[in-house]
């Protein structure tokens, strides 16, 4: 049976390279973002459904779509995030709701929704991704470190949760990656790691042997944080 994985925001940055990467290895993808990408939806393998999942009734809708589609998931990536720099003294007001809601209600909800199938099977792998502002706390960083913590510790629980049924789960920290978050920043392509690197770092880690885990993978560039 050919393999699922579903990835949310995978029209743009790390998700679009991580739905390219594994769709090319002909696994079935389901992906989602507020606005379809016709060069997406051309791509073979993919399956797009419109949804704002800083909603979790979008979010739900997502997931019976997937499940209208297919009857196992093999791989879920929690994905879609935003940011918005800001410090907590003075970032404008409903920034902490905003981020939460996108960075981390999103995976709390889609999780639950899918994570029913893999507890069944016995079977299955979770990516969070992450990044380095959920270890190092920087100024400007306001609510969206406080949103990649609480990913981090919500990836954690997880961990220890599903560890009885099978079902690994895994943390990907990555440091600065050339995406629309850094849009308008006067430095060189090379000093950035690339959403493709990302998603080397995801594929790689899914192919280990059922019985052995990568619980968490920390990427910056090669000259460090910018």
């Amino acid at each position: 049976m050919r393999k699922t994985i579903v990835v949310t925001g995978g029209t743009k940055g790390i998700g679009r390279a991580i739905v390219e990467k594994f769709a090319q290895a002909s696994y079935q993808v389901f992906t989602c973002a507020r606005q379809a990408d016709d060069t997406l939806t051309a791509l073979e393998n993919v399956h797009f459904f419109a949804a704002d999942l800083s909603k979790k009734e979008e979010v739900l809708s997502f997931a019976d779509f997937i499940k209208s589609k297919t009857s196992h998931i093999d791989i879920l990536v929690n994905n879609t995030g935003f940011f918005i720099p800001g410090q907590i003294h003075n970032e404008a007001e409903g920034t902490l709701e905003a981020m939460l809601e996108t960075n981390v209600h999103s995976a709390y909800h889609l999780t639950r929704a899918l994570v029913g199938d893999m507890i069944a099977r016995k079977s299955g792998h979770i990516f969070t991704i992450c990044s380095t502002a959920s270890i190092t706390a920087y100024t400007n960083g306001g609510s969206y470190c406080i949103s990649k913590f609480a990913l981090l510790g919500m990836s954690k629980v997880l961990r220890e949760e599903l560890k009885p049924f099978g079902i690994r789960v895994t943390s990907i920290l990555p440091g600065a990656t050339l995406t629309n978050s850094w849009a308008g920043v006067e430095l060189p392509q090379e000093r950035f790691m690339q959403a493709s690197d990302v998603a080397e770092v995801v594929w790689v880690a899914h192919q280990l042997p059922a019985g052995a885990v990568v619980e968490e993978i920390v990427m910056r560039p090669q000259l460090g944080d910018i």
